[in-house]
């Protein structure tokens, strides 16, 4: 999400976090990859060699859960969440604004709860030193605190997002506050994916 914003520095930290969250994106993306590839692995050496691996649904079982919410915040900056808009698309512009903001607010709140509890888990298995009941044994405290540190991040993300909102909705600068929280129209998203088409089109057309 790129903003154009009369507070400069709280564009800058927006725009930056977008750029650490997209490479948090791609980080994500890659370890679901190597997760899968690493499944396929064990599933083919269970057929062909009788050499299970071992640990596939272990390792895959963190992975997913991991990548996950380090994928939370690009999600939310790119407003891909799913909201309900059946009410939502006939309301006048300034009463939509601000209701884009409640729901950023509920979101918010709910994430901090949720941060807060796997920080507790992840202290909970460090203090204790659990391990996972498997042949691995893993140390649970490392993918929980990995898992949770996604969660953190979001949650500097979602108070950066607040902010900037919060001082369009206090300015009447509506269309920010739509560009930051609200609902993405059926002409941002056929726009997307007019540009997706084009890019695949450029690529097929290249030798």
């Amino acid at each position: 999400m790129t903003t154009s914003t009369p507070f400069p520095l709280l564009g800058k930290l927006l725009n930056g976090a977008t750029l650490l969250s997209r490479i948090a994106i791609w980080v994500a993306g890659s370890l679901t990859l190597i997760s899968a590839l690493y499944i396929t692995a064990d599933v083919l050496s269970r057929k062909f060699l009788n050499a299970p691996l071992g640990g596939s649904d272990e390792l895959s079982g963190y992975a997913f859960a991991i990548s996950v919410s380090w994928a939370l915040s690009f999600a939310t900056l790119d407003r891909a969440n799913i909201r309900i808009d059946a009410i939502y698309q006939y309301l006048p512009a300034r009463l939509a604004a601000f209701f884009d903001w409640i729901a950023l607010v509920s979101l918010a709140v709910f994430i901090v709860y949720l941060t807060r509890y796997a920080g507790e888990v992840a202290g909970m298995s460090w203090q204790s030193q659990s391990t996972a009941n498997t042949i691995l044994g893993t140390p649970l405290w490392i993918p929980q605190s990995l898992w949770a540190a996604g969660l953190a991040w979001l949650c500097v993300v979602l108070a950066l997002m607040l902010l900037r909102a919060s001082l369009a909705l206090i300015t009447g600068d509506i269309q920010s506050v739509r560009a930051i929280c609200g609902i993405r129209t059926t002409k941002e998203e056929a726009s997307e994916e007019a540009e997706s088409g084009k890019r695949l089109v450029q690529m097929e057309q290249k030798p």
